[in-house]
């Protein structure tokens, strides 16, 4: 009788046993199953949430500098020259152009970023650059860029420069003169015309 009462203790603290092992199991057997079954990545616990969080604060210096080529008679430069930014965040700045000359010039500018390793991780939302820019005679503006830095940007880059270099677009110059003075043959042509 004592026996089969003792096998039946050993019984119920083996059974015991693995319910407390397989409930230890459910943990990473859940997180196997979700990522593997479900496509579904778990977060890694605190440590990457803290990593991710510090990635979103990290600050970096961006630099503005802009010029023309020496066949473009425009002025053109940032309107500030430096701006401290936070990564994942957008962010706008300004140019500012004006043609020095006495007809309309289009204009097209060609962006670069240093160092090299952070051009990758500029990301431009919105840019004069995108399109060709016509200035009339003496016309000045205001020329916006939006800009994001990517979060993955290298650790090592604190500052990035933002250069533009304009040039004189000949093909569009010579289309907008070449329709200029048509327009301009019309109208004395209708002049003439009238009564």
């Amino acid at each position: 009788m004592s026996g089969s009462r003792n096998f039946g203790v050993a019984k119920m603290v083996g059974v015991a046993l693995l319910a407390f092992g397989f409930a230890f199991a459910l943990v990473p057997l859940y997180r196997i199953a979700c990522e593997k079954v479900f496509g579904v990545r778990l977060e890694q616990g605190p440590q990457a949430a803290v990593e991710h969080d510090a990635r979103q604060e990290r600050w970096v210096t961006v630099q503005f500098d802009g010029g023309v080529n020496s066949k473009l008679p425009w002025k053109f430069a940032p309107e500030q020259q430096t701006m401290r930014v936070q990564v994942g965040r957008q962010y706008e700045a300004k140019y500012f152009a004006q043609n020095t000359s006495a007809r309309a010039i289009v204009g097209s500018a060609v962006p670069s970023v240093a160092p090299a390793r952070a051009s990758g991780f500029f990301n431009k939302t919105e840019c004069f650059c995108f399109t060709a820019q016509t200035l009339q005679a003496g016309e000045a503006r205001d020329m916006p860029v939006r800009f994001i830095i990517d979060p993955a940007l290298p650790a090592g880059v604190k500052t990035v420069t933002l250069s533009y270099t304009f040039y004189k677009n000949d093909a569009l110059t010579a289309a907008l003169q070449a329709d200029k003075a048509t327009a301009g043959k019309a109208h004395a042509d209708a002049a003439r015309a009238a009564p």
